[in-house]
């Protein structure tokens, strides 16, 4: 299955795993990238000597390519550019949460593919503008943080918008959609939560079963009324949080901090603790879509092998 994305990248498959907090570790970023995807390891917060153990880890587990996250709000931010341009040796990096403009003349002279996620058009022309290789454009159907476009409506805009490549992210739960991006004009998906269930993972064996119990409807969206709306399975936190978002005051400067208390540790409480109650459980909208845990490898055979059905088996619409 060759695309723009798998000859930029070379890899075999057009599938890219999300950088998801405390889920894509080197155990899962190492089994996608060896079943033909690319694997990409999330930093996060971590400080620079975590995250070149998670490199050298990666290195140890693959010889196939991988990407590692650099995520602009965190405070060590600095130190591992510093660390993924000058020593770390890998040459794919995604980028999320701020702007990288101020380090892409680097990676660029470093030789690193550098892959902006963006969630609008004037981000996407931007990124492009200043020298990304490709973009990942992310609708608001996605776990996490997200944008306000749906994929539908963004995807299409973004493709017409650059001349790089545009990786679909948001909604891509089966071969179907993967198949349905193809026809959008993308050049690969990007696939966080049915990654988070694989065999693979070492998500909390509660966090997965809350995913793989999911429907259509158990995916909300918090944090709306501070402008970094977070998409997450329904549970008492999300009741609580809700609740209190009401009671906020839409004044000059609404005070964010009982948000922000109930939402400290909350990612962690439920990737790594398992807590489905008072944890904040990112998955997207295709949550209601899993329901079996597979191997990596499984998983990337089955977008592919169902995509490659969707195109044998359809026929013209028009004589």
């Amino acid at each position: 299955m060759k695309t723009s994305i798998t000859e930029l990248l070379n890899i075999e498959y057009p599938i890219i795993q999300g950088a998801m907090a405390w889920v894509a570790d080197p155990d899962l970023a190492s089994a996608v990238s060896n079943a033909g995807g690319l694997g990409v390891v999330g930093t996060g917060h971590d400080p620079v000597d975590v995250v070149r153990e998670k490199v050298a880890t990666m290195k140890e587990k693959t010889d196939k390519p991988f990407a590692v996250n650099a995520m602009f709000l965190s405070p060590h931010v600095d130190a591992v550019v510093d660390y993924l341009i000058e020593e770390s040796g890998v040459k794919i990096i995604t980028t999320g949460a701020g702007n990288p403009s101020k380090y892409m003349e680097r990676f660029k002279n470093a030789g690193i593919k550098v892959i902006p996620v963006v969630a609008s058009v004037a981000v996407a022309k931007r990124m492009a503008r200043i020298g990304a290789d490709a973009i990942i454009a992310e609708g608001m159907e996605a776990g996490g943080h997200i944008g306000r476009l749906t994929t539908m409506a963004l995807l299409p805009q973004v493709i017409d918008a650059v001349d790089i490549p545009v990786v679909a992210a948001g909604g891509f739960g089966d071969g179907r959609s993967l198949a349905a991006g193809f026809m959008l004009g993308a050049a690969g998906i990007q696939v966080g939560t049915r990654f988070v269930v694989a065999k693979e993972s070492n998500a909390h064996e509660n966090f997965k079963q809350s995913i793989l119990k999911s429907n259509d409807l158990s995916t909300v969206v918090t944090g709306e009324i501070t402008g970094h709306p977070v998409r997450v399975l329904r549970n008492q936190l999300t009741k609580k949080y809700l609740s209190v978002q009401k009671s906020i005051t839409s004044d000059e400067k609404p005070d964010f901090t009982p948000l922000e208390e109930l939402g400290s540790g909350a990612l962690y409480r439920a990737v790594v603790k398992g807590d489905t109650k008072t944890g904040s459980m990112m998955a997207g909208q295709i949550a209601g879509l899993v329901n079996k845990e597979q191997t990596v490898e499984e998983i990337i055979l089955d977008y592919v092998t169902e995509a490659k059905a969707v195109f044998q088996n359809s026929k013209p619409y028009f004589e």
